[in-house]
């Protein structure tokens, strides 16, 4: 079972790498050549008899969105965000592109999908295969889409979303406004025009077969060049087929003639020693002439400067002189292919550099080069040197603003969410609990309040049952037995307080003098007592103390040398309200947050809901651990994290032995104040072996 398990992850996560690696790189290459994408939907359009219905815009936007679309999807992919809406997603883009890619491979209308742009070229057939690899993978995806383990939490999903969009759509913008980053085409910047267009010694080149239709007294028949007839046949049509493979150069259809046809220039235009400017636009008649203006003073920079200008374009006479109309140009245009002129340049119109026939500049009209009447020869400039942008060196950018962030991104994520688990570790694993049981220094403390109960003897005999068990069966725990006033004396002479510490139930404000009634701190510390209960919640309620009187008592135990055991809690009320921490807060800064660190060490804090005292409710345990490290938080806030992790911070309300486990299991609940179960022995032991 759990083998089958792990090669279905297994599987899951290779579809997803295959995935995802494919999407992000056939996206990129789609979104930094958007002019590229977009001549390649206006073939597809073109075949199917659309492509004069769908404006010039609309193509682009599309070849914009689906740059953009295919590289999100294979982002979010590889870091599984949102994993069922996206491998859904994927699903469907490949359930609609496998269908199209075997049409294609089947009729092969187009040569080449463009499915990786100019980067890798694939035959049709090759495309329609890499599409069933890849709906397979999606469809394992969209079955087990949650087999794939986040890189990104899902608080934090929302960065890597936002950010790969802006990332994509600002690079696919850049590379309209300018040129594209990469330059995957035959034409691009160090390419030997010349050279290219060379075919190897010995290479075959690929033959072609040309069919002449021809008709002679109504009759037309099919003709080659070995058996074309005489000229009493009258020529109707051609065609010409590519009957067998073989090589063709990177540079096959590149020539320069001109308008009238007479010339062709292109080898004395790639032969010639020193610079030439190439000004190339497809159609003169969609050019954007925004920088004619410029083009104009690089123009009559090479007039100044004896370098050629040779201004290429595939548009008719009307159109060039549509375009010297409106920009008044003075150079002289040649004829090129469309399609040469589209692969040359990504820009309408572009500005090509050659130097000896190779290629070291190239601009968008939106970023022409500045030259003028006062600019130096191009041998003195950084536009007449081989530009040193290498491939490297855009790649770098990429992995500084894109890939780097998402690293650092996924870093601090998973260093948090590691962090949580631990935390989460720490909550629940019994076994982590003990040992940092164990670490922890803070005093684990089981203290009973036994109140305005037992007389005399009664105490005595109860002290003395405790003692004795205790004394027998050492308790991992301090203990401490908080009596009325009378039984204090007493007790504290047979009482050994090294297991069992002995502490009163209160004492007064003022340190002496005509009080009736009153319990001095030094009186109590007299009796042998060491420690003093201050703040319960029946003080408050039933007799008035408020925070500024418990300030004082507290000053004059602690002057005294007694410890105090500090309470604080909320009513039921409060509770409801929601305010049980600003309470507990306020009474811990009105009485002792006035304390020095090292005054605040003799603090006990025992945290008592006033709804669950004597009620028979008791706040579960993950309620209690809730306000406990919030109570722990502000003592830190305060004191410190040291003084906090040492401050023992104890349970009071309804707490006896069936619950004391669970509630001292919890990492911030240091024992109890126990009040009824505390007046009689064998209850009152049940709670302090929870501890055990």
């Amino acid at each position: 079972m759990h083998a089958r398990k792990a090669i279905t992850g297994i599987l899951v996560n290779v579809c997803r790498l295959v995935i995802s690696l494919t999407f992000i790189f056939s996206g990129y290459v789609k979104a930094i050549d958007p002019l590229g994408t977009q001549y390649k939907l206006q073939d597809y359009l073109n075949v199917v008899q659309l492509g004069q219905y769908v404006p010039d815009y609309v193509t682009l936007g599309a070849s914009v969105l689906l740059g953009g679309l295919e590289f999100c999807l294979g982002v979010f992919i590889l870091f599984a965000i949102h994993r069922r809406l996206v491998s859904r997603l994927v699903l469907l883009f490949m359930a609609i592109m496998t269908p199209l890619t075997l049409w294609l491979a089947v009729a092969n209308p187009i040569k080449d999908c463009g499915c990786f742009g100019d980067a890798v070229i694939l035959t049709n057939w090759e495309t329609f295969y890499k599409n069933i690899v890849l709906l397979a993978a999606a469809i394992v995806l969209c079955v087990k889409p949650l087999g794939m383990p986040r890189f990104i939490s899902r608080s934090n999903q929302w960065i890597v979303v936002t950010y790969t969009i802006i990332f994509i759509l600002f690079s696919s913008s850049m590379c309209l406004y300018t040129l594209p980053t990469f330059d995957f085409r035959p034409y691009h910047i160090g390419a030997n025009i010349k050279k290219g267009m060379e075919i190897p010694e010995g290479a075959k080149g690929p033959e072609f077969e040309t069919t002449f239709i021809l008709e002679k007294n109504g009759q037309r028949k099919e003709f080659t060049l070995d058996n074309y007839p005489d000229s009493t046949w009258t020529f109707i049509d051609s065609k010409t087929v590519q009957i067998s493979e073989g090589y063709v150069p990177p540079i096959h259809d590149f020539s320069i003639q001109t308008t009238d046809g007479s010339e062709d220039i292109t080898d004395s235009v790639l032969s010639r020693r020193g610079y030439s400017f190439l000004l190339i636009s497809p159609h003169l008649e969609k050019a954007d002439d925004t920088n004619f203006g410029d083009i104009d003073q690089i123009y009559e920079y090479c007039q100044n400067n004896n370098y050629p200008f040779y201004a290429l374009t595939a548009s008719t006479d009307e159109g060039i002189q549509h375009w010297r109309d409106i920009t008044g140009a003075e150079y002289q245009f040649y004829l090129t292919d469309e399609t040469t002129l589209k692969t040359i340049i990504r820009s309408n119109p572009g500005l090509l550099l050659l130097k000896d026939g190779v290629v070291i500049g190239k601009w968008s009209h939106n970023d022409l080069p500045q030259l003028n009447d006062q600019s130096p020869k191009l041998e003195r400039t950084e536009y007449g040197q081989m530009p040193q942008n290498s491939v490297t060196g855009k790649i770098s950018k990429i992995v500084l603003w894109y890939i780097l962030p998402l690293l650092l991104l996924t870093f601090a994520d998973r260093t948090w969410k590691f962090t949580k688990w631990i935390k989460e570790k720490e909550h629940s694993n019994k076994i982590y609990q003990l040992f940092k049981r164990k670490k922890n220094m803070r005093k684990k403390i089981v203290a009973g309040n036994w109140k305005m109960n037992m007389n005399l003897q009664d105490g005595i005999a109860l002290a003395k049952e405790l003692n004795e068990t205790l004394n027998n069966n050492k308790p991992n725990c301090g203990v401490i037995i908080c009596t009325p006033f009378i039984h204090l004396a007493s007790i504290a002479q047979f009482l050994n307080q090294d297991v069992i510490a002995l502490g009163a139930e209160n004492c007064a404000d003022k340190e002496k003098g005509a009080f009736t009634g009153e319990v001095s701190a030094e009186m109590v510390k007299s009796t042998g007592a060491q420690y003093v209960i201050l703040g319960h919640s029946e003080r408050r309620g039933y007799y008035g103390e408020t925070p500024e009187i418990l300030k004082e008592k507290v000053q004059l135990a602690l002057k005294n040398g007694l410890k105090v055991i500090f309470c604080i809690g909320e009513s039921l009320e409060e509770r409801e309200a929601g305010k049980q921490n600003d309470v507990v807060k306020a009474e811990l800064e009105g009485s002792v947050f006035n304390l020095t660190a090292e005054e605040f060490k003799n603090i006990v804090i025992a945290y008592e809901p006033i709804w669950a005292i004597g009620t028979g409710k008791t706040a579960t345990a993950e309620q209690a651990e809730e306000i406990h490290a919030y109570i722990r938080s502000i003592v830190a806030e305060k004191y410190g994290k040291e003084v906090a992790e040492d401050t023992s911070i104890l349970y009071g309300g309804s707490c006896k032995a069936s619950n004391a486990p669970e509630l001292f299991a919890k990492p911030d609940i240091d024992g109890g104040l126990i009040g009824g179960a505390s007046l009689k022995a064998a209850d009152f032991m049940g709670i302090i072996d929870a501890w055990k």
